[in-house]
């Protein structure tokens, strides 16, 4: 069973807080209260609150992550995670990469419909609403599967 589950982006601040709050918003609807989830980055803005495209997104979702701080993915983390959802291939790669004991552990958020999140940083909001409903459609298959 799945109790600790990380999300991982890079920057910690776009994708991974959003699948985060995401994640945790869908297990609890289901009633599945018993999981951690947290999120980290690989190249993290650590202390760096969730880019205000995001904030806003799921704002209008209902879901205030303006309290969130970037945190740097490390060794600790990795270990702890039950569980690490990745959002593109070169995620999984790295991690696996830096700290082999984890491959079996890593997947793509977009596993289950064999897809990869991109980066939506510094772009237009277009392109932030299209990575959330990726994002959706990842926690959606996810959720099935904890």
């Amino acid at each position: 069973m799945f109790e600790n589950i990380l999300l991982v982006c890079v920057g910690n601040i776009c994708r991974s807080p959003v699948a985060e709050a995401l994640l945790k918003s869908a297990l609890q609807a289901k009633g599945k209260n018993n999981y951690k989830i947290n999120s980290a980055g690989l190249g993290a803005l650590v202390g760096h609150k969730p880019d205000k495209m995001v904030i806003d997104l799921m704002l209008e979702k209902g879901i205030d992550i303006s309290d969130y701080r970037a945190q740097q993915i490390n060794q600790e983390i990795i270990y702890k995670a039950d569980l690490i959802l990745v959002m593109e291939v070169a995620h999984k790669e790295l991690i696996e990469h830096e700290e082999p004991s984890a491959k079996g552990k890593v997947f793509r958020l977009g596993e289950w419909g064999n897809f990869d999140i991109p980066d939506p940083y510094q772009q237009e909001r277009k392109v932030f609403q299209d990575v959330v409903q990726l994002i959706e459609k990842g926690v959606a298959d996810w959720v099935v599967k904890i």
